[in-house]
């Protein structure tokens, strides 16, 4: 079932006048950025199957992800490398990505809506919603912006790392990932720090 607009409408009611939906995807991996995005959507939008990117097929996906790059006020897509996760930490290097992603938009949003139960801390009004991205339409925009754009960037690093095949994974911690990593080492894109309790060649592969 599509969300509808009601957490926007409450900042609404309170007097805000733009609100944005913040969501990150890929904190889990071990290889490839962490990528965050924002979202301001039109007042009182409406969307027939937008929904966490969790819930969405890939097919659907990709759909939901064209009609919010056309249909937003304003977004942003951003990203933390993995050296700034492995210097950071993961939740550090998450939050960065989030600020990036609202400071990117072009226009200032004075209410942010955050999935999970972390504020990143972006000068602008907050409210975190666990789960939020099943239940707020705003950042379930954002949740999809930040997945699709990941997953479009992971296809594109397996042409230039074809042999840990993270057309298929993602980067995520699969039995494929793992032995393609006992075989061939780490590469530059994996990171260092999710791995570093594995006995595993060093690459720069």
């Amino acid at each position: 079932m599509a969300l509808d607009f009601t957490y926007e409408n409450e900042a609404y009611s309170k007097g805000f006048t733009c609100v944005c939906g913040i969501d990150e995807a890929g904190r889990g991996p071990l290889a490839g950025p962490v990528y965050a995005a924002a979202v301001i959507l039109p007042y009182d939008y409406s969307h027939d199957i937008l929904n966490d990117s969790k819930k969405l097929s890939e097919k659907n996906r990709e759909r939901v992800f064209e009609d919010i790059v056309s249909d937003a006020v304003a977004y942003c897509i951003a990203t933390a490398s993995e050296r700034e996760i492995d210097e950071l930490n993961i939740l550090n290097a998450t939050l960065l990505a989030m600020r990036r992603a609202v400071s990117g938009l072009s226009i200032k949003p004075d209410f942010v809506y955050v999935d999970g139960d972390r504020l990143p801390k972006t000068g602008i009004t907050e409210r975190a919603i666990v789960k939020g991205d099943s239940k707020c339409m705003s950042i379930a925009a954002a949740s999809v912006l930040a997945k699709v754009g990941r997953d479009r960037y992971m296809r594109e690093l397996a042409k230039k790392h074809p042999q840990y095949h993270f057309e298929e994974h993602k980067g995520y911690g699969t039995a494929l990932h793992y032995q393609m990593i006992e075989k061939y080492g780490t590469s530059p894109v994996h990171r260092k720090t999710f791995l570093k309790n594995l006995a595993v060649k060093g690459g720069g592969r």
